[in-house]
């Protein structure tokens, strides 16, 4: 499914009206039906008391029709305006004036206090600001925002939870927490992108009666476009499902090296050769029994030595696909190593971890590159990358993974809550899969090991990282059912990845089709 800017979705809304002839009427009443269809299947209608707060925009026009909705459904509904009815104008306008010849209260309040929450609300439907929102909320519109979330009652969002920037999910003051939420025509970047996606709960995306024709080539990001698995022919050997170079690990990094190369057997993988420091070796053999051990030359730190870079470069010549970076730290010979061997491996090159610093300090290593090349970093390692800060990449995640696929020629995958994907010719690839209890060390270097599998299974290097990225996330989902969130540890992620690749075969087209049950069309 394609996501959308807010300037994406008006222009879709200028041209249903210009071209197909369906009226800002017809669209804001099939958006009142859509809140009022949600409101019903979350929380019923009978003897359910609704208080819909409203602004003064198209947002509270939806909410008026949605309030005229539960009205004539028997519930007890009651409508605030934050604003002066002579704010009201066109389509909006109209429906204050049926709501009220309908018989629903409408009352403009001045304060918060003028809620009257308490014992004479069940729920709230928030429609202040919707996409609408153009700088922090102030004055009376903060005060109920807050106001709301100290009651601690399910609220519906009406598009995007007020307070929510619709185009990168940021919140510039207070913003609303919702229980659920209904998009309208396609889901907005701030719909899916934290902390919007959390502040949304539950997401709904309802279509208002937009044919599929209308959003053409519509937005820059894509959710739920995932490929399928390779299937195993049965007649079978470790050469056809990828031979990997993992160069990783350091004296004081010994999980790092460990959950990559046994992550991407785990994952499917056929055949993974670990490179590593001498000393750490014998200690990973005892665990990581399935990788092919490669002894490296160290440093008197304990860190690959650049003397080992003759044999890497052979190396990479005799495999399908390089892993590099998890673990080795930031001593500057090893860094050296890993912008020489990267800039000369003529094999596709996954760089994570320790490795995106070397990187970073010499972009024209991976620029000048002539195969694929994927970089996986998290949000500081990419405001390394992008020489901005953390909290400028966290501003507009998009157009920060976007830069950084133009800046270094290659995919990049931004990690976080909704991973992103992006290089720079297709979409950018959205994830809706993972949990929080995934937030720990080590699981970074599982997500390496599970992409390279999946590029040893047959997919190019820009399908691996999307479909790793979700594997390895629906992986985390099922060691948090397992288990719980809480004390997940990387290896139970790794763990469950064989059971996730067996949903994913098996439920690939449920899966795709309905979003992973994380965003559900109505």
């Amino acid at each position: 499914m394609r996501v959308c800017t807010v300037q994406e979705m008006r222009d879709c809304d200028r041209r249903a009206v210009e071209s197909l002839g369906l009226s800002t009427e017809i669209l804001m009443e099939n958006a009142g039906h859509a809140v009022c269809e949600v409101a019903r299947k979350e929380f019923g209608v009978t003897d359910r008391r609704f208080i819909i707060a409203c602004g003064g925009g198209n947002n509270g026009g939806d909410g008026l029709v949605a309030a005229r909705l539960l009205h004539s459904l028997g519930a007890g509904v009651r409508v605030t305006l934050l604003v002066d009815e002579s704010v009201f104008s066109g389509a909006a306008r109209a429906n204050l004036q049926a709501a009220l010849r309908c018989g629903v209260p409408v009352q403009r309040i001045q304060t918060a206090d003028d809620l009257h929450l308490g014992r004479s609300c069940d729920v709230v439907v928030d429609a202040i600001f919707g996409t609408g929102l153009s700088r922090r909320p102030e004055g009376l519109q903060a005060e109920v925002i807050e106001r709301l979330n100290e009651a601690a009652l399910p609220i519906l969002a009406v598009d995007v939870p007020s307070g929510v920037d619709g185009d990168t999910g940021t919140t510039p003051g207070s913003a609303v927490r919702a229980t659920c939420t209904v998009a309208f025509g396609l889901p907005k970047r701030g719909n899916l992108l934290a902390p919007g996606r959390e502040l949304c709960g539950k997401l709904y995306v309802s279509h208002i009666s937009f044919p599929p024709s209308l959003y053409g080539s519509v937005g820059e990001v894509v959710t739920g476009e995932l490929a399928p698995l390779p299937a195993r022919p049965l007649e079978s050997h470790k050469g056809m499902y990828g031979d990997i170079l993992f160069v990783a690990g350091a004296r004081s990094y010994l999980g790092a090296p460990y959950l990559a190369a046994m992550s991407c057997l785990k994952a499917g993988g056929g055949y993974a050769r670990l490179a590593t420091p001498a000393s750490l070796a014998s200690l990973l053999g005892v665990h990581a029994c399935e990788a092919v051990l490669v002894p490296l030359q160290e440093t008197g730190e304990g860190t690959v030595a650049l003397s080992n870079l003759d044999a890497l470069r052979a190396m990479a010549e005799r495999v399908d696909m390089v892993v590099i970076g998890p673990g080795v730290s930031l001593h500057e010979e090893t860094q050296e190593l890993v912008r020489r061997l990267v800039s000369d491996a003529a094999v596709p090159v996954l760089v994570d971890g320790d490795g995106l610093s070397a990187i970073a300090h010499n972009p024209e290593s991976v620029s000048g590159r002539r195969a694929p090349t994927l970089l996986t970093p998290h949000v500081g390692e990419m405001a390394r990358l992008l020489r901005i800060t953390p909290a400028e990449v966290e501003q507009d995640r998009v157009a920060a993974v976007r830069e950084a696929a133009r800046a270094y020629g290659a995919t990049v995958l931004l990690k976080g809550a909704s991973t992103l994907v992006a290089d720079a010719r297709s979409p950018v690839a959205l994830n809706l899969s993972g949990n929080p209890g995934m937030a720990t060390a080590g699981c970074g270097d599982v997500l390496a090991g599970t992409i390279a599998a999946m590029c040893g299974s047959g997919l190019d290097l820009r399908a691996a990282a999307e479909v790793g990225a979700f594997i390895h996330g629906m992986a985390g989902d099922l060691a948090a059912e397992a288990q719980g969130q809480d004390g997940i540890v990387a290896r139970d992620v790794m763990e469950h990845l064989p059971a996730a690749l067996r949903l994913y075969r098996e439920r690939f087209r449920e899966l795709t089709d309905n979003h992973y049950g994380r965003l559900n069309v109505i």
